[in-house]
């Protein structure tokens, strides 16, 4: 059976990692009593586990554990797109100077030091929770427009590349068109990338064709770490009806019968279509007037081009 996830609405999610079962207890009462969820793990390969299964939004990684220590953790945690976003705070009672560099560079964020006090855990968590919170939003945001982004780390030739991260929408395309590996940037991917290197001239998109789909990458910009991000969109009638729906909020059958009208197919054969007699689509069509604030077809069809084609989901009338 499937584990249920914590509600995101609700709180915000913390994975506690440690072998002392005294320091979970700890930190588990503060966190919540804070209005934490909260989640632990007493080792390494649990913590990994745990943190790939609800993608939390901050780790607090106790350093030294048995088997798997906290750097290793950390070190894989930071080697997967879809745990990489997320930041890592170090409890540890090793205040060396080397300790405090294996930290970071293992990629941690910040670190406590033992024996732990809730409250200065709690400070130093918020800091890095405002902006784990905000980066999260962002990638909300860019998914639930249909803008799937991935951030590509390449080595100087170009030879291969690694997804340092990648939106959930992302992913999933990633696997449904080249199914690819999480990490894994395909070949026809970097050959296209490649050829931008070397031309130097204005990014042409790469379109990549599955039966009736048909995947459109764009290559953004280079980011602060000069790693290629690139945003991939999905043009199908699918994927149109999907932004319609997103864009003005409607409902799957209005976000079908609208995009049949922008395409210039009457009642009567949006009807024939959908499985519905004209007098349903022309009430469908009432509805979709209401929510989009206009009163003719017309009005209807060039509202919604021009908002989703601004969202790249449209692929004209036909």
């Amino acid at each position: 059976m499937t584990a249920t996830l914590p509600d995101r609405n609700i709180s915000d999610l913390v994975l506690v990692v440690d072998d002392v079962p005294d320091n979970l207890a700890l930190l588990h009462d503060a966190l919540d009593e804070a209005g934490y969820t909260v989640l632990v793990a007493t080792n390494g390969e649990g913590a990994i586990a745990r943190a790939l299964q609800a993608l939390p939004d901050i780790v607090l990684l106790d350093a030294v554990m048995p088997g798997m220590d906290g750097f290793e953790v950390a070190r894989q945690l930071r080697a997967r797109p879809e745990t990489a976003h997320i930041p890592i705070i170090f409890m540890t009672g090793l205040t060396e100077t080397e300790h405090v560099v294996a930290a970071y560079g293992a990629g941690g964020v910040d670190y406590v030091t033992k024996p732990l006090r809730p409250q200065e855990v709690l400070a130093r968590m918020t800091v890095h929770m405002q902006s784990a919170r905000q980066a999260r939003q962002a990638r909300n945001a860019l998914d639930a427009f249909g803008h799937a982004t991935m951030a590509i780390h390449a080595d100087d030739a170009l030879a291969s590349g690694r997804a340092v991260w990648q939106t959930s929408l992302a992913r999933e395309l990633m696997q449904r068109y080249f199914d690819s590996p999480a990490g894994a940037v395909p070949d026809e991917v970097l050959v296209w990338l490649r050829q931008l290197a070397r031309d130097g001239t204005e990014p042409r998109p790469l379109t990549v064709v599955r039966e009736a789909r048909q995947l459109v990458l764009s290559l953004q910009q280079r980011t602060a770490d000069d790693d290629w991000l690139v945003v991939m969109r999905e043009v199908s009638d699918a994927a149109a009806v999907a932004a319609l729906q997103q864009t003005f909020r409607l409902t799957l059958r209005e976000g079908e019968v609208l995009y049949w009208a922008v395409k210039g197919k009457t009642n009567r054969d949006i009807g024939d279509i959908l499985g519905s007699s004209p007098a349903t689509v022309k009430k469908h069509l009432e509805h979709v007037f209401e929510k989009l604030g206009v009163e003719t077809r017309n009005a209807a069809a060039a509202l919604a081009m021009s908002k989703v084609r601004q969202l790249g989901n449209w692929h004209g009338p036909g």
